[in-house]
């Protein structure tokens, strides 16, 4: 449907000579990114690279939120967290789209970014293998 969608706008703005709209990093973040873990497990503290790695490379198109499974209980239910660190990605109406337990590195996070429609804006230098 969306695909529809889209050709009918893109085939109006060819006919009316006007161009499409591209993505926009101005709009509402596209996904939300839980990390659920704390501030003294030890693979808690290698994702938070992770996390900064993200936002340099995804900037505003996601909204990463890091929760202290002691201090944030009510998200602790909410999303049943079992282990830590787990991450959880949202769709833009707050539906959990993918989850993960564990150190989770930037390579294969950016992977599924993509492949749910997210464009990188900077490519990462160095790699984040937990190490």
């Amino acid at each position: 449907m969306r695909q529809i969608l889209f050709l009918i706008a893109f085939s109006s703005a060819l006919l009316w000579g006007a161009e499409p709209a591209q993505p926009d990093s101005t709009n509402a973040p596209q996904i939300t990114f839980l990390e659920i873990g704390s501030t003294t497990c030890i693979p808690c503290k290698q994702m938070e690279k992770v996390l900064e790695e993200l936002r340099e490379i995804f900037g505003d198109q996601m909204d990463i939120q890091f929760h202290d499974v002691y201090k944030s209980r009510k998200i602790t239910r909410k999303y049943r967290v079992r282990a830590i660190p787990t991450q959880v990605f949202l769709d833009a109406s707050g539906t959990e789209i993918h989850r993960h337990m564990g150190f989770y590195p930037t390579e294969e996070i950016t992977k599924f970014l993509v492949a749910q429609g997210l464009i990188p804006h900077k490519k990462k230098q160095e790699t984040s293998n937990g190490e």
